[in-house]
């Protein structure tokens, strides 16, 4: 069972973790939810380090680019290669081939750029409120949309793919189990204020909703880009949906 915590850290983070991975892909969606906490407390201890020295706009840039180092870009690819997929493919074989294209259109640079701006606006506010629970929120949540979509959508490719090997036997065990986790790690991260459950989870529930509804309606099913597409819609969504509380 450890061994799909191996490749679940394996995948989702840059860092170098020893042991062997699972044979089931798919059992690495368990531990999802453990792999976007660790990646949320660093982002949001990022922040907080850095924002004690008084300057929020650095903290906030290198947050964003934390989340960058530490993935590898590895969600920002899957969402420049979607938007230039959906968006410049007009019809679903013509978008699976643009996303397989290793090289980044127009589309997917805007959609980069928007993402960018709009994560390091949101998360600029979220420190200056000290709303660093939000932060590691986002990230977190990003992992159980990923599970969701994985779960709930066919794989997208007849011919197979990197993500293939998770999507194909995924199911309700694993969206049931990661959606357990996931809450239990919202409750200790607001244990101080279980209301703020009420702002992030609407916001992850719109993003998941946002990339499986496009996905299904473009290539009938999920890539591993519209995954890492998801998970970037989901921190933005959460980010943005927690500034906009943190104003009120």
């Amino acid at each position: 069972m450890l061994r799909g915590l191996v490749t679940a850290l394996r995948t989702l983070t840059v860092f170098p973790v020893p042991g062997r991975d699972t044979v089931t892909f798919s059992n690495a969606l368990f531990w999802f939810p453990v792999a976007g906490l660790l990646l949320g407390l660093l982002q949001a201890f990022l922040a907080y380090g850095i924002a004690l020295s008084g300057w929020n706009e650095l903290a906030a840039v290198l947050t964003v680019t934390g989340g960058l180092v530490f993935t590898r870009g590895i969600h920002a690819d899957g969402l420049a290669d979607t938007a230039d997929g959906f968006l410049g493919g007009r019809t679903r074989e013509a978008a699976l081939r643009i996303m397989k294209d290793s090289c980044l259109g127009t589309f997917g640079v805007l959609a980069l750029a928007v993402s960018m701006l709009l994560k390091w606006i949101a998360v600029l506010k979220l420190v200056q409120t000290g709303s660093f629970a939000i932060i590691a929120a986002g990230v977190l949540l990003a992992r159980l949309v990923q599970v969701m979509l994985a779960s709930s959508l066919p794989y997208a490719r007849s011919e197979g793919g990197t993500a293939g090997a998770f999507v194909q036997g995924a199911g309700k065990a694993h969206l049931l189990i990661s959606s357990l986790l996931t809450l239990l790690f919202l409750f200790l991260l607001f244990h101080d204020n279980p209301f703020m459950l009420a702002v992030v989870v609407p916001a992850a529930l719109a993003a998941v909703l946002l990339a499986g509804v496009s996905a299904f309606s473009k290539i009938g099913g999920v890539t591993g880009d519209v995954l890492g597409a998801g998970s970037e819609l989901t921190e933005m969504f959460v980010w943005i949906a927690g500034a906009l509380f943190a104003l009120l």
